[in-house]
C-alpha cells in the first residue's frame, strides 16, 4: 500500500513516495497500477525461452547465454524520458 498523497501545494513533482520526477506525479506513467495489475511471474517461477538485445548490442538467450546459473530479470513497466 502506497503512502499517503502529497499535501496540496507541494512540488507538483514529487510523488507519494517523495520521488522527484521528470514528468508531473499525476501523469499515467507514474501512477501506480490498478489493484489486480498483472506484474509479471511469481517469484522462482521459470521462464519461457526468449531473445533479446543486451546493452552492448548482440542479442542473448536468457537460458542458452546462463549455462544454467540463475538470473534476476527485472522488467519495467514505464519509463518517462
Amino acid at each position: 500500500m502506497p503512502p499517503d498523497p502529497p499535501e496540496a501545494g507541494s512540488d507538483p513533482y514529487r510523488d507519494e513516495w517523495d520521488l522527484l520526477g521528470p514528468a508531473l506525479a499525476t501523469n499515467g506513467q507514474r501512477r501506480s497500477p490498478e489493484e489486480g495489475f498483472f506484474t509479471g511471474p511469481e517469484i522462482g517461477t521459470p521462464l519461457p525461452g526468449f531473445r533479446l538485445r543486451s546493452a552492448a548490442g548482440p542479442r542473448i538467450d536468457l537460458h542458452a547465454d546462463r549455462d544454467g546459473s540463475k538470473a534476476a530479470v527485472v522488467f519495467f513497466r514505464s519509463a518517462v524520458w
